[in-house]
């Protein structure tokens, strides 16, 4: 992807009409680049600019770009204090690079958003991709002063600060164990978590999400947006809702690990009291009735054979019908 393109895309995001001589004298370009770029835009981005003779380009879905100052108006004292803020256009994986500053001294509070990643990872080595302008995708580096050990239920507590944010907001959410957060059954959110340090302490995490704040497009699994909430698609407002909360909840989660925040993360519990399956990448599935999640955030199943605890790792949750 040429930097001409991102460069156009700026000019075509706000949804109106733009001639291609008239951007190409903002670029100081050619035209016949801005053609290039136009058509790398449908063709490597998959978004759809209108060219209509006479009045030049329109990008069918326009969208708003991240900006630092106005994601840094919407934070609260606290986390003005707390964050530092960047925002790139592309990257591999706002995970990847973070993890490699959490090792080289990188500041705790570090959030780094980009528009669009070429490499973005989910759990269990899936990807995440949004269609440009319709996701939100950050990392955040968090500094502990307790250990690797002490870090378990980190991803449920991260859980709760963005079902606080996201229901402040107007979309009822609920929480799928152990890191994915729900709009009426669909995924609309994901979260990433990356740790390094010592057992004892202390510890580095890089907390990376993926929300979906516009429809994103044709993906793999049903998904949601909080547009389909009724809620605004503004990113920049969404970004520091979310960084408001995780300030709060992090200080709290390093203070007194997960066990205060249980009860909250289980109200929010999409499979609460239900019949569920985990199924493993080795082994047979279980089935039973999930009833709580404990002090470190393991999951509580009752099955035929007795009560159950299951750890975060190579394990998958589905509803059983």
């Amino acid at each position: 992807m040429s930097e001409h393109a991102f460069a156009v895309l700026r000019h075509l995001s706000d949804g109106r009409f733009h001639s291609g001589e008239d951007i190409a004298q903002a670029l100081g370009c050619s035209r016949t680049l801005v053609w290039q770029a136009v058509h790398a835009v449908e063709s490597e981005l998959g978004l759809t600019v209108f060219s209509v003779r006479g009045q030049g380009y329109r990008l069918a879905q326009p969208f708003g770009w991240l900006d630092v100052a106005a994601v840094r108006a919407g934070l609260s004292e606290r986390a003005a204090e707390t964050y530092t803020l960047a925002v790139a256009e592309r990257t591999d994986s706002t995970n990847s690079q973070l993890m490699a500053r959490a090792g080289n001294g990188g500041l705790h509070g570090l959030v780094l958003a980009c528009e669009l990643q070429t490499a973005g990872r989910g759990r269990l080595g899936r990807r995440w991709q949004a269609r440009l302008g319709s996701g939100l995708t950050f990392s955040l580096l968090w500094r502990f002063e307790r250990g690797l050990a002490e870090l378990a239920g980190l991803s449920l507590a991260v859980g709760v600060a963005i079902g606080r944010a996201l229901r402040a907001l107007g979309a009822p959410v609920a929480l799928k164990w152990p890191n994915d957060v729900l709009l009426d059954g669909r995924k609309l959110a994901g979260i990433l978590i990356e740790v390094s340090g010592d057992a004892l302490g202390p510890a580095a995490a890089v907390i990376g999400i993926g929300l979906n704040v516009a429809d994103p497009g044709e993906v793999d699994q049903p998904v949601a947006a909080l547009a389909h909430a009724g809620v605004e698609p503004d990113r920049n407002r969404t970004l520091s809702a979310l960084l408001n909360e995780l300030a709060q909840v992090l200080a709290d989660f390093d203070r007194d690990g997960f066990a205060p925040l249980r009860e909250e993360w289980w109200a929010l519990c999409a499979h609460r009291d239900a019949a569920v399956r985990l199924s493993f990448s080795h082994g047979e599935p279980v089935d039973g009735m999930a009833i709580g999640v404990a002090d470190n955030g393991a999951l509580q199943v009752k099955t035929a054979q007795g009560v159950r605890t299951f750890h975060i790792g190579e394990v998958s949750l589905r509803e059983r019908q």
